[in-house]
């Protein structure tokens, strides 16, 4: 999809209601969370927008339930990165000259891993870019699978419905102020289609970029 048409879904989205909110919301996480082009999505603003949009609905039990969903899409897909990790390695993820994939920012992901161990796939789910790169490095690392599972779940409970709820019952406070409560949705969506364009032009200029053969490999570890 290009980012023009993308955008123009977006524009729509408080008008679709809450399914297009699901049907985007869980999209994106999943590829956030399972795929490196997740590294250049803007999942945390997504999350908190999707929770205004369904508060302008006042879809309380959507939010709830979105979160749950959300919650279990995001575990899934950060399961897809584990094993992708696992059977390619990360060489071909550095690119020589890239801005956020390059071997400099893979290094540092692995020694945030190799330091925190377990809590680092917790709290990996609040730094952006090493979210979706943390999943793989740990498959390449071979991090025990169940306890990958086990925290990455963890991880997911404290970030998907602390997000989603925020931004719903955060929205929900400006209902006595109607225009403050349209625009916090018109400036919700704004921001994540401003994010996503971005991101999808983030994404093709890294991939431009000649792989670095030079990067850090990820040594299995017992």
């Amino acid at each position: 999809m290009s980012a023009s048409s993308e955008a123009a879904a977006f524009i729509d989205l408080d008008s679709a209601g809450p399914l297009a909110v699901w049907l985007i919301t869980l999209s994106f996480i999943f590829f956030e969370c399972a795929f490196i082009f997740g590294l250049f999505l803007p999942g945390d603003s997504l999350l908190f927008a999707a929770g205004v949009v369904l508060a302008s609905h006042d879809g309380e039990l959507s939010a709830w339930l979105l979160s749950l969903a959300a919650l279990i899409v995001a575990v899934v897909g950060n399961q897809i990165g584990y094993y992708i990790g696992r059977h390619t390695g990360t060489r071909l993820l550095a690119r020589r000259g890239g801005k956020v994939l390059n071997k400099e920012n893979l290094a540092k992901a692995r020694d945030f891993l190799d330091r925190r161990g377990f809590w680092a796939i917790v709290l990996a789910r609040w730094i952006p870019w090493v979210r979706t790169l943390a999943p793989m490095i740990a498959g390449a690392a071979r991090m025990d699978p169940k306890r990958f599972m086990l925290a990455t779940t963890i991880g997911a409970i404290a970030w998907v419905p602390t997000l989603v709820l925020a931004g719903y019952y955060g929205a929900g406070l400006l209902t006595a102020v109607p225009w403050l409560e349209t625009a916090a949705v018109v400036i919700s969506i704004a921001f994540f289609v401003g994010g996503t364009g971005y991101g999808f032009y983030r994404y093709r200029q890294e991939m431009k970029k000649p792989v670095d053969e030079d990067a850090v490999v990820v040594v299995p570890q017992n």
